[in-house]
């Protein structure tokens, strides 16, 4: 069985592999991208456990439709699509309306969290595990399809324009999620403040979105 670092197949030609019948392809494929689509689908859901479902579906669902690839996009864009799509499902369906805690190991990475730790000072630790969850709770209040738009644009510095390719929408869409989502969050947040010396980073957009900084681990091996 080949594996994702030896298989130097593009991702267009693992795709086309698994569509003429390689049994191996599409898992090389996964393993490739595996991580940012876990962190996607991590972020969107909320805790891990309703992650891992809408990953799974979002992977059943590219396994069966791979045929559908028109090689329109890129296989990474087609790929959130599909898992992006899979968590929105599962979030409308069971109205999902809140964040559970996350594990000790998965670290959400916008600069209104903390953007340090502090194992030295109790204190503070204290401190940055409660904005953390602050965020993640306000994060949890807002649309679906407004989560989805800032978990991929702030948190995972995708280009607006990839994005709604992602979500099948116009550009003007997605940015209009996102400004709409980050008017609740900065109203949610308003008594958060950055650490002293933080400058944000990576996709800035001009009117302040939740940036990330620090990428959590994958899932669990199978």
């Amino acid at each position: 069985m080949t594996t994702a670092a030896a298989d130097e197949r593009s991702d267009r030609e693992l795709l086309q592999a698994h569509v003429d019948g390689d049994a191996d392809a599409f898992g090389v494929l996964f393993a490739r991208h595996r991580d940012r689509l876990w962190a996607v689908s991590l972020r969107t859901m909320g805790n891990p456990e309703d992650a891992a479902d809408g990953l799974q579906d979002g992977m059943i669902a590219a396994f069966r439709r791979a045929g559908s690839f028109r090689g329109e996009a890129q296989v990474t864009t087609w790929l959130h699509r599909v898992v992006v799509n899979a968590c929105l499902d599962r979030l409308r369906a069971a109205k999902i309306r809140r964040f559970d805690a996350l594990p000790d190991d998965v670290e959400d990475r916008g600069t209104l969290v903390a953007t340090a730790t502090h194992d030295d000072l109790p204190d503070a630790a204290a401190e940055d595990a409660e904005r953390r969850q602050r965020v993640l709770d306000a994060l949890a209040t807002l649309p679906a399809d407004q989560r989805a738009a800032l978990v991929l644009v702030d948190m995972e510095g995708y280009p607006v324009a990839e994005v709604a390719e992602m979500l099948g929408c116009a550009e003007g869409t997605v940015k209009s999620r996102c400004s709409r989502g980050r008017a609740k969050l900065a109203g949610l947040l308003a008594d958060l403040h950055l650490p002293v010396g933080d400058t944000p980073h990576g996709n800035q957009p001009p009117d302040g979105p939740v940036q990330p900084t620090v990428r959590p681990r994958g899932p669990p091996a199978p």
